[in-house]
């Protein structure tokens, strides 16, 4: 048996979740986990179906099949082989947090992805990269080598198909041709404290307010800076009694969790586009175990 996973996006309409169950039942698929949203303010429905083709349907069967039930309710939708590891790249700056997170939950498989490349604009972490065997690439930027720059970049995604950018702390701001050619497809995360604490040191900015909430957001990337629709946020809270270096230490922890957690959903196809926002439907207790292996 394969397994797969059906996302669909489409104007609201009743009969939708029955003319896909329907038509999965028909194709010989048994339904293992479900999840739907109908979002009255916009009019649009959002479904994730995760299903096994009991009866040996191929990838190739399933999309010529379901292409009529899509066509009749105008749904943007697509059928993605379950066992398959989305291509990522990292990119990263000086701070290694969460890098070196990612790495190691990649390394015990918690995190199912195939890692491609690394690109950095500094040598700090060729070494780490290279010891894991995988490519790392400088690429360094400055003002006046900026476009030369993103255009390796993107060289290096297309060469390698990599289906998602994650900015694991780069600490360049991207340009507006780069954000909507991978829109939905670059995924950053920063500490929570913008719009309050903006530039240098925002922890030592928030310590000197008496900040009691740390926290961070991950988000996909787009030509507004740090204002992308959010995916994941987490926060940790703070005593009288910590330093600025107390600060530092967990809003990075709280970065590295919160990154992983966004691109885990992603990968597994649970986050959705919703205008400026997001529907990020959560991993069932029944099928975690399972996408945590891939």
């Amino acid at each position: 048996m394969s397994h797969y996973v059906l996302t669909v996006t489409c104007p609201a309409a009743r009969g939708i979740v029955a003319a896909i169950s329907g038509c999965l039942a028909r194709l010989g698929a048994n339904i293992t986990d479900s999840s739907q949203f109908d979002d009255v303010r916009t009019g649009r429905f959002f479904m994730r179906v995760s299903f096994v083709s009991e009866e040996g349907a191929g990838l190739e069967a399933l999309q010529a099949a379901f292409g009529a039930v899509a066509d009749g309710f105008g749904m943007d939708w697509a059928i993605h082989p379950g066992e398959a590891k989305m291509k990522v790249v990292l990119m990263v700056s000086r701070f290694g947090h969460c890098l070196n997170d990612l790495l190691y939950r990649w390394r015990i498989g918690a995190l199912p992805i195939d890692i491609v490349a690394v690109i950095s604009n500094h040598l700090d972490y060729q070494k780490l990269v290279v010891n894991h065997d995988i490519p790392f690439h400088h690429i360094r930027v400055t003002k006046d080598t900026k476009a030369e720059a993103e255009a390796r970049q993107m060289a290096i995604v297309r060469e390698t198909g990599a289906e998602l950018i994650v900015l694991a702390r780069y600490m360049q701001v991207l340009s507006d041709d780069m954000c909507r050619e991978m829109s939905g497809r670059i995924i950053n995360i920063h500490h929570s404290f913008l719009p309050s604490f903006k530039g240098a040191n925002p922890y030592k900015q928030a310590f000197e307010r008496g900040v009691k909430l740390i926290g961070a957001t991950s988000h996909y990337v787009t030509a507004d800076l740090d204002e992308g629709p959010i995916i994941e946020q987490d926060t940790v809270r703070i005593t009288h009694a910590q330093s600025p270096e107390d600060y530092v230490s967990l809003g990075r922890d709280v970065e590295a969790a919160v990154l992983a957690r966004a691109i885990h959903a992603h990968i597994h196809r649970r986050v959705f586009l919703n205008g400026n926002k997001t529907v990020v439907f959560p991993a069932s207790p029944g099928s975690y175990a399972s996408e945590r292996m891939g």
